[in-house]
Parts: C-alpha cells; sequence; structure tokens
C-alpha cells in the first residue's frame, strides 16, 4: 500500500482540521435529512471513512501543537 506523509505547520494543521469537521457536519446532516437511501448509505460509508482519518490527525495535532490547533474562530483577541 503506498502511504503519503506530510509535514504541516500549526496553521497548515488547522486549515486541514477545520476543513474535515466541516465535511464531517455536512455528511452528517445528509444522513440526517435525506430521505435517499442510497444517498444515505453511501454518505455513511464516506462518513465513517472520514472519522478513521480525522481522529488520528486530530490526536496528533493536539499533541504536536496544543488545544489552540482545534480553535477556527475568526474573532479578534
Amino acid at each position: 500500500m503506498k502511504k503519503l506523509e506530510l509535514n504541516l505547520s500549526e496553521s497548515e494543521t488547522k486549515i486541514v482540521l477545520e476543513a474535515l469537521l466541516r465535511r464531517e457536519s455536512e455528511m452528517v446532516e445528509v444522513c440526517r435529512s435525506s430521505d435517499d437511501d442510497d444517498l444515505v448509505a453511501d454518505t455513511g460509508n464516506e462518513l465513517i471513512e472520514l472519522r478513521l482519518l480525522l481522529k488520528p490527525i486530530r490526536e496528533r495535532a493536539l499533541e504536536t501543537f496544543g488545544s489552540n490547533v482545534t480553535n477556527f474562530s475568526r474573532e479578534e483577541l
């Protein structure tokens, strides 16, 4: 199996995490609201894959950069 390894800065990691979490939310909404059983099944399978990807990325990001890496607020301090 081929693998891709990335070295990401904190800001790059935040972008990746935010995008994955946003996509997760979108997929959850499809699973909750769609009447199309095939779409729900396909989206549900993709959601499982996404969560399997997201979990180790989030864990490593928190270990490396701390809890601020999951703060996606655009508000000024």
